[in-house]
């Protein structure tokens, strides 16, 4: 397959915004992929590399050979070259990399080149984001997507559902499945400005729902298989090494098998959450656990049950999965939860939580399966003002006090309709000289291109940000911008795919 048609189907996808039109598009490409081209095929259509990392930044990509002038470069080739860039170390290697992308830079058209650069810096932009990109795959293998959905689910992969659907159809599909020790994408939970309006999106309706805390900790998935405990995070990354507490509070319990649902939180005297950056320097490091424990203890609850001894839990109803999970964990390990059918009440309950200082709480549905790698109704979260978890796309050079420092940052919301970001304003409050310098290391290192005094980055860095209220704007393409902005928290344990879409910030806007 040569990375003409890859190049082909990106601009089709760009140049429409019918979803449907997007989904033909996707789905042909990916039919005349060969077997071993699919996962490649897959994982550049969706505008990512499959290497993790390979050492190329905008600035390595500006001095490239001229374009050829026909398309002859392959599709597997590409990759294959990338894998030797990205194993490139030692003595030499800016020249030897360098080589490797000239040639590479050298057999590929203007266009091509282009998208090589798009995909390499993450600046890709044609509206191929993960849920379409598995209604092609569905489309592309005949096969019902939403079977491809659990499979990438259960895999936490879409290149493998991928692979599975337009080699194998239904019957490659139906092999996967929950697997102790492999995690799988987390549920998640939508948002509402306050209780009553949670208990109604939750599909309350007069029932009981479940009111858990909503914990200011690391996200957790635990499996355990007999001796063997492994915890991984909300973006499936391995931590167990650097969490002994959460091993043994599982290592200990009696079930054999269990794949739980919890939060990881360091906590001061009495219980009160500590600030939420000591707890992600905790689950970031892996030097010197045993001191860091010490100074920075955990503690571990959990909310949810997916698999026990055996049995898949997770298309159970919630207040199945809840009643199994507490005969499995201990009463100190569950998350506080209230089970209420009145909203009253679960206000009351939501302010006391606050005061406490927790985030506030998630309105669960007790009907309602575990819906895996979903952000839907059946979980409402719930906070005391209004945040969102947004994308930085640019940052400005300050002056005064700032200068010499990277410090007002632009503000992008994902929009599936495109693939791309919108912006929704600018700000700089909030950030403290610690956050200064980090940010400013860490922008410089996300640079693509710089206009002025403003630095442009791959939108990879969430940034939870406060701000009073939206309104109407005529300076931004969204025609809205946050009031008053100020930035919380950065969140590195959150991906750009996991940032509130402009869709939810136009249903804050409209209500």
């Amino acid at each position: 397959m040569l990375l003409h048609d890859l190049v082909a189907a990106s601009a089709a996808v760009r140049a429409t915004r019918s979803r449907t039109a997007k989904i033909a598009a996707l789905a042909t490409a990916l039919r005349e992929a060969g077997p071993d081209e699919i996962e490649t095929a897959t994982s550049y259509l969706s505008g990512v590399l499959r290497q993790r990392r390979t050492g190329l930044g905008w600035k390595s990509l500006t001095a490239v050979p001229a374009p050829a002038s026909v398309p002859t470069l392959q599709v597997q080739e590409v990759h294959e070259r990338l894998e030797e860039v990205s194993a490139v170390a030692g003595a030499g290697s800016q020249a030897r990399r360098t080589g490797l992308v000239d040639e590479l830079f050298g057999r590929a058209t203007a266009d091509e080149q282009d998208y090589l650069r798009g995909l390499v810096t993450g600046e890709l932009r044609q509206g191929a984001l993960d849920g379409l990109m598995l209604e092609a795959v569905a489309a592309a293998a005949e096969v019902p997507a939403a079977t491809v959905r659990r499979a990438a689910m259960m895999t936490g992969s879409t290149t493998t559902a991928a692979v599975a659907a337009l080699t194998g159809g239904m019957a490659g599909l139906s092999e996967f499945g929950l697997e102790v020790g492999r995690p799988l994408r987390p549920m998640l939970a939508s948002s509402a400005s306050d209780v009553a309006e949670a208990f109604t999106k939750a599909g309350a309706d007069g029932a009981p729902v479940a009111v858990d805390c909503k914990l200011d900790g690391i996200r957790i998935q635990v499996h355990k298989l007999g001796d063997s405990v492994r915890v991984f995070t909300r973006s499936l990354d391995e931590i167990t090494d650097r969490v002994p507490e959460v091993v043994e509070a599982v290592a200990g319990l009696r079930s054999k098998a269990l794949v739980l649902d919890g939060e990881a939180i360091a906590l001061g005297p009495g219980g009160r959450p500590r600030p939420f950056q000591e707890t992600g320097a905790r689950t970031a490091s892996r030097l010197d656990v045993a001191t860091l424990r010490e100074r920075v203890p955990l503690s571990t609850y959990f909310f949810d049950l997916l698999h026990v001894d055996g049995e898949d839990v997770l298309d159970l109803p919630g207040h199945e999965r809840l009643e199994r999970l507490a005969d499995v964990v201990a009463p100190e390990n569950l998350v506080q939860r209230l089970v209420t059918a009145d909203a009253d009440e679960a206000h009351d309950w939501f302010r006391e939580l606050v005061s406490a200082g927790h985030e506030g709480v998630v309105v669960k549905s007790l009907a309602a399966p575990y819906d895996a790698g979903r952000r839907g109704a059946a979980w409402v979260k719930v906070k005391p003002r209004h945040t969102l978890d947004l994308v930085v796309l640019a940052v400005e050079w300050g002056s005064g006090r700032r200068q010499g420092w990277l410090s007002n940052i632009h503000l992008g919301a994902p929009d599936p309709e495109t693939g791309g970001f919108v912006m929704l304003g600018k700000t700089f409050k909030g950030m403290t000289d610690e956050m200064l310098q980090w940010q400013t290391e860490r922008f410089l290192s996300l640079e693509t291109s710089r206009s002025g005094h403003v630095v442009h980055l791959r939108p990879e860095q969430v940034v939870e940000v406060a701000f009073d209220g939206i309104q109407t704007s005529s300076r931004y393409p969204a025609g809205m911008a946050l009031r008053f902005a100020r930035v919380l928290r950065y969140r590195n344990d959150k991906g750009p795919d996991e940032a509130d879409t402009v869709e939810m910030v136009r249903s804050l806007h409209a209500g």
